[in-house]
Order: structure tokens, then sequence, then C-alpha cells
């Protein structure tokens, strides 16, 4: 008998080997509020037809775990998957990015003319309604998905078999022996992680018609059976459809393809177009700002964790610089309230995120005072001390002068309740990438700014790759509160992704991923970080010296001509 340990009733439990994970939850007989949809078996997510031969520490989890909602999310993308292929076998389905209305997607013909992007297939209300009902019958069947291994070559025909051809290039540039693929009703996939039991688990989602595509929504992790309407984001997925335009500019959709222009020795082209292409986004900013001379005077730069903003309002103020302007930048940070006046969290610890640690009032008087041609006394924040300090150091605006400022509640119109909107202009900057894996496995914008974190802390900061995974989640709620809700009030929005940053990022992350202990609570999500990053071909030191030092990426790996 096998002896396990399950950390949801705090109890070991006996069991023949062999038996599987979805037998011995069965054998516990655990009451859960949600289904249960995976297990953490020593810290490694594990499907629930995981057979166990020997003794392992097990936690079951459900959807209110991040790791529960990637399942049901992938899980039912599969669902989503084989309804098309059911209904328009002659389309291809895409599944471009994540907004926070759902997962965008698109329907896209196979057959194109040579050199030309395959043609956006729209759908009638009708049609989204068929494939909603498809969908809801394929999960009232409670259908198993079934995995196996199987030869690449094999996996590889079978994917090209179902007009996946991103998904085979990717697996053809592996260079694994083996892949593991996914069955739901017959149809074959390869997913990036564990899916549900059963198809009966995924009773809530949203199906919807937008743009060109549609959007699949699933619940927040705190209301599992509720979807909560969102105002739709335009700005934010006009900025993701030119970056599928980079994408395509350079060649490179999927990771496949990334891969194979690393491993062709094309590194430099495509580091100097994807350079040429941002340089060319920094200077439309400095064009609207100038344009705008006569009354801007404020510009406001927001965006959440490792988005690249100080790079961003550096290089934006040197393309205002070339145009004649003479931008000043101010630390909002300066205009902290004092250590006893901050507010504090649910826990009673401060919360320095709070819209309410900033001094908004001070710094409304003290704008209005510059816009009005006074001298102010600039205030210093003596984190130390947690007290503001008056240094003597003063400003007085010129003519050709612009402040330029960055913070996380920038966007946040009650910051700017006081000041005339024709004197204040907003960007919002983040590193919202849509290069995919392939097809059907987008690439989350968080993974790719909490790798880029891995790294700048680790390398840069004194703090280890565990601190900052598990002080991930908190920063994510942050976000969540402070930063996104806002996002659309921005005038321009700057996407800070680059296409070759995550082959150069890994040469960095793995390093410092692999020292956490498998034993740590940040050991889960390191081993996700490299699976993931496992598909991606890494930059060596001689191509990524070739990155210039302003690039947005040297915030993050060194190098950088800024000071920060």
């Amino acid at each position: 008998m096998v002896e396990i340990y399950c950390e949801n009733t705090k109890k070991s439990i006996q069991c023949e080997p062999g038996t599987t994970l979805s037998q011995l939850l069965k054998k516990t007989e655990i009451k859960g509020k949600w289904p249960f949809l995976a297990a953490i078996v020593d810290n490694q997510l594990k499907e629930l037809s995981f057979p166990v031969y020997m003794p392992h520490q097990v936690r079951f989890i459900d959807y209110t775990d991040r790791d529960g909602q990637r399942c049901y999310s992938r899980s039912l993308i599969f669902v989503l998957q084989r309804a098309i292929a059911k209904l328009y076998p002659q389309y291809s389905l895409i599944v471009d990015y994540n907004m926070q209305n759902g997962m965008y997607c698109e329907l896209r013909e196979l057959e194109q003319e040579e050199g030309e992007s395959p043609k956006v297939v729209s759908l009638s209300e009708d049609e989204i309604d068929k494939i909603r009902e498809t969908m809801q019958e394929l999960i009232n069947a409670d259908l198993p998905f079934t995995r196996e291994k199987v030869h690449t070559e094999e996996a590889v025909k079978l994917f090209r078999n179902n007009h996946r051809e991103e998904k085979a290039v990717l697996h053809e540039s592996r260079g694994k022996f083996f892949t593991t693929v996914y069955y739901l009703d017959g149809y074959a996939d390869h997913f990036y992680g564990p899916l549900a039991e059963s198809t009966g688990v995924l009773r809530t989602f949203v199906f919807e018609s937008f743009s060109r595509g549609f959007l699949l929504n699933i619940p927040t992790i705190t209301s599992p059976y509720e979807i909560k309407k969102s105002p739709y984001q335009y700005k934010l997925f006009d900025v993701f459809k030119e970056h599928s335009e980079w994408c395509s500019i350079l060649g490179v959709r999927g990771v496949g393809n990334l891969n194979n222009t690393i491993l062709d020795n094309k590194s430099r082209d495509m580091i100097q177009i994807a350079e040429g292409l941002h340089e060319r986004k920094y200077a439309a900013i400095a064009d609207q700002i100038y344009q705008r001379r006569g009354d801007v005077k404020l510009v406001l730069i927001a965006g959440p964790s490792s988005s690249g903003k100080t790079t961003t309002s550096k290089r934006v103020a040197l393309q205002c610089k070339v145009l004649g302007l003479n931008p000043i930048i101010i630390e909002m940070d300066n205009y902290f309230v004092d250590r006893e006046k901050t507010p504090r969290d649910e826990h009673g610890h401060y919360d320095f995120e709070s819209f309410h640690a900033l001094d908004v009032e001070f710094l409304s008087l003290q704008m209005n005072q510059l816009f009005n041609g006074e001298t102010i006394v600039l205030p210093k924040f003596n984190f130390a001390e947690g007290k503001r300090i008056i240094n003597g150091d003063t400003l007085k605006m010129g003519e050709k002068d612009i402040l330029i400022m960055e913070g996380i509640h920038a966007l946040n119109p009650a910051l700017t309740k006081g000041i005339n909107p024709d004197k204040y202009f907003r960007i919002y900057a983040s590193a919202l990438t849509s290069l995919s894996l392939d097809e059907n496995n987008n690439i989350s914008t968080s993974d790719n700014r909490l790798i880029r974190r891995i790294v700048r802390d680790g390398n840069y900061r004194g703090v280890s790759p565990e601190e900052t995974i598990l002080r991930w989640p908190s920063v994510r709620r942050g976000e969540i509160k402070n930063i996104f809700p806002y996002q659309e009030n921005a005038d321009v929005m700057f996407n800070s992704a680059l296409i070759y940053e995550l082959p150069v990022l890994k040469y960095y992350a793995e390093p410092l991923l692999r020292r956490i202990h498998p034993n740590s609570p940040a050991s889960t999500e390191s081993i996700r970080l490299l699976k993931f990053l496992s598909y991606i071909q890494g930059m060596q030191p001689c191509e990524i010296s070739l990155i210039p030092p302003t690039s947005v990426i040297r915030e993050f790996i060194g190098g950088s001509s800024f000071k920060y």
C-alpha cells in the first residue's frame, strides 16, 4: 500500500499503487464548495488522472486556486475547439489574447493566397448561438479529457491534420522525442498544462461576438459561478491588434516561428526591426504631445508592475527634446502623505498602493501653481522617516517646459480632479504581447511581466525569485484595484512588449527559477514558468549584446544607458 498525505484533510490515507488522484479523492470524501479540477502533488500540478505509486503530499485544488482557474480555462478552450471543428471544419480557431472581458478569438480561413495572411471570418449571431449551444452539449455530456504520450513525429502529423500549423512548427522546433496529446470526443490537441477530468465541471462561461471575432469569458477566482459584466476595452484591443501586425511584419506569429528565427541566426534583424517599431511609437506619442504644446503641461504615465514605465517616460522625454520641448520628470512618490496618515489594509499593514496614500490636494495645488507661472518648492519624501521634507529645490515652468510624472494612480480621474483636462496628457504602458505559443494557447501578459520582474529583482534589487513569486499575487490584486479599471482613460497606450524578449529573458530567468527549493511554497509556480520557458529557444550572450542600450528590456536585464 502507498501512503498519501492529504493537505485538505490534514490526514494520511492508504491506497494501492496505481490509484489515480480522482479515485483517491473519492476515498477521502472531501466536501468542497466547488468541483476539484486538479491537484498539487509534491508542489507539482497534476491532473486527477495521475496515478500514484509512491508516498506523496497532495492538495486538491478547485477554481478558487489560480492553477485551478488556468485548468478550467484550458479545458474550456478545448471544448470551444471541438465545437468549431464539428460545426466549421473549414475554419481555424485562433485564441489571440486575454482581455478583461475574456479571451479574444477569431475564426480564419484555412485557404489563402501564397504570401497573404489568413482572412478572418465574421460570424452572424445565429452562428455564435450555434457554437454556444454545441459547447453546452459537450459540457452536458460530461465527456472525459484523456491524454497519452506519442512520438513527436506522430503528434506533429495529428496537429497538421487538424490544421494547427503553428503548433506543429513549435513541437518540431523543441527537439523532444515524445509529446503529450490530449483527446476530447476523438479530437486531438496539445495544451501546456493539465486539463479537468471531464467537461461536466465547466459550468459557467460567456460566449459573445466582439469586433471581427468573439470573446470567451470565464468567472473570476472569487466568483466561480458568476461572470460580472465589464466595459469593453476598445483601446486595449487596438494595442493588441497593433502588436499582432508587428508580429506579421517580422514573420513571427507563434513561438515556433520565433524559435526558427533564432535557430536560423536571424536574431539581429529581429531585434533591429522590433526596436525600430518601438522607436516609431515613442516618436508618434511625442508628436501628439507636441501638437498640444500650447495647452499640455503635464504628461501622466501609468502601468502595471514591470511594464517598463520608467524607460517609457525617459524615451518619450527624449523624443520630446528632439521636438524642442524641455521635459522635466517629477516623482509622484514625493507626494505621499506622512506615514501616520497612510491607510492600512485588512491586515493592519500600511497600504502604500492605496489612492489615499497620496496627498492629491497638495499635488493639484502645486501643479496649478506651476501652470499659472508661479514658482513652487518641490517636496521630497523621506521613506526612512516616513515624512515629507522640503529641501529648498524650486521649480518654475518655462514656455517649452513639460512635466512628466509616473505612478500607479496616474490614470485615476480623482488624481486630476482639480486640474484643467486641457493641461494633461495620459499614457498607459504595459507589456501587451500578442505572441502565442500556438493557435489556441496564448501567452499571458501577466506571466511576461512576472518573468521580467524575477530577472530584475534577482539581479539588481537583491530580491530572491522566491520572494518575487510569493509577492506577485498581492501585486496583481493592487493592479486589478488601482490600475486596470482606469486604463481606457489613457490618451494613448504604449505596448512595451518586444517580440524577441522571451528568448532573452529565458537566459536570465531559468538559473534564478532553478534556485527555488522543491519544498518552497513558490516551487509550483517556478516549475510552471520553467515548463513554459522550455518551449522557447533562448538567445545567447552574443545575440543579447545586439540589444541597444536604450531598449526597454535593458531596464530588466541591465546594460541600459539610462539611469534608474
